[in-house]
């Protein structure tokens, strides 16, 4: 009489911690000096690494972050995942050497017009050599332009699909790999942008505001944390995993949002227009309180600013010319009875020509 064949214990699914929480951090360049809000000096980085070993924070790749979203594989209790915007050479240069002696994951945002174009630029090159150690290569769009609008004179959905879809295509076609993540160039995004990033196939799209993100956080929205020289709270905020010391949660994230909101004229932008009109959208901070809101300009003091609480929206428009130079914009609020302070700068310029030193433009090569 034949054995009977022992059934295969099936097995069993991996236990999956959802209490876990998990930190994205957003660099763009690496240098010395830094001047600007995309650069972080190469020392001040490596501190930061350090920090987040110290503090028992995992860095764990992309691919682990997605797996555990989809409820495969469980993630430490405290994870952080390192991301880098646009493609500057520094990533590969200066940033993955550092990377490399923590032995941290992390992933590459490329947009693709920016790369080997000479300057500052990454090479196709040395992308494929990252790529065959095992970084991760992921998408950022063709052109890094806004994508709640077109260029003047192009069709909003035609061109909208090539930076999303043709972004994607590009690299997997490039480097032989498969892509899974996009990240809004400047955190900006509309309902549209979204739809059609998700029917894409992207699993998951970032934004710029930090957040200490839970299993189930919005695909569509996941935040992460600006890093920059200019802006050190970024970062301590980041790696604080809940000891708030007193800070009420809602006010840190304002505060965060504040650091990287979007604004008009964008930081460190040139205009041409000498009576421009400022604007900022406070969505992200959260609730503010309509009757705090102010806006000071250097050399004008306290101005006139509308606060429309409805769209969330400040806007003050000069009555007078401007005089060519620098102008430094500071705008605060009060969230659940704290203040939060952001200040950015725009250059009037009259022989610019429109974004020329836009944060995340095409950069200075």
């Amino acid at each position: 009489m034949p054995l009977a064949q022992a059934t295969p214990t099936p097995t069993p699914p991996p236990a999956i911690d959802r209490s876990a929480k998990v930190i994205v951090f957003c660099y763009h360049r690496f240098e010395d000096n830094p001047r600007d809000t995309l650069a972080i000096a190469p020392a001040e980085f490596r501190v930061q690494m350090k920090q987040l070993k110290d503090d028992g924070i995992a860095v764990i790749p992309m691919k682990d972050l997605l797996a555990w979203r989809r409820g495969e594989k469980s993630i430490p209790p405290k994870s952080a995942v390192i991301t880098i915007d646009d493609g500057y050479v520094s990533g590969f240069s200066v940033a993955w050497p550092i990377l490399k002696e923590f032995g941290y994951p992390f992933t590459m945002f490329i947009y693709t017009n920016y790369v080997n174009v000479g300057g500052k630029s990454i090479t196709w090159a040395q992308l494929e050599q990252m790529r065959d150690a095992g970084v991760d290569i992921e998408s950022h769009t063709v052109s890094h332009h806004d994508l709640r609008h077109a260029p003047r004179g192009q069709d909003y959905t035609t061109w909208l699909h090539n930076e999303i879809y043709g972004s994607r295509d590009i690299l997997e076609q490039k480097l032989g790999i498969k892509i899974a993540a996009f990240a809004f160039p400047y955190g900006t995004h509309n309902e549209v942008v979204r739809k059609m990033a998700m029917e894409a196939g992207y699993q998951a799209l970032f934004t710029v505001y930090g957040q200490h993100m839970g299993i189930d956080a919005a695909a569509d929205q996941l935040g992460r944390y600006a890093v920059e020289s200019i802006h050190p709270d970024v970062f301590k905020m980041a790696v604080n995993f809940g000891n708030n010391d007193g800070v009420d949660p809602g006010v840190e994230a304002a505060q965060l949002a504040s650091a990287a909101m979007v604004t008009q004229p964008m930081s460190e932008e040139k205009i041409p227009d000498t009576r421009p009109v400022i604007k900022a959208n406070l969505a992200s901070m959260g609730e503010v309180e309509p009757d705090s809101v102010e806006m000071r300009v250097s050399g004008f003091g306290l101005v006139p600013a509308r606060y429309d609480a409805k769209t969330k929206l400040v806007s003050y428009e000069f009555t007078q010319n401007l005089v060519p130079k620098t102008y430094t914009v500071i705008l605060s609020a009060k969230v659940k009875g704290r203040k939060v302070e952001t200040r950015w700068n725009f250059t009037v310029d009259p022989s610019a020509t429109g974004k020329q030193a836009a944060v995340g433009a095409l950069p200075p090569k």
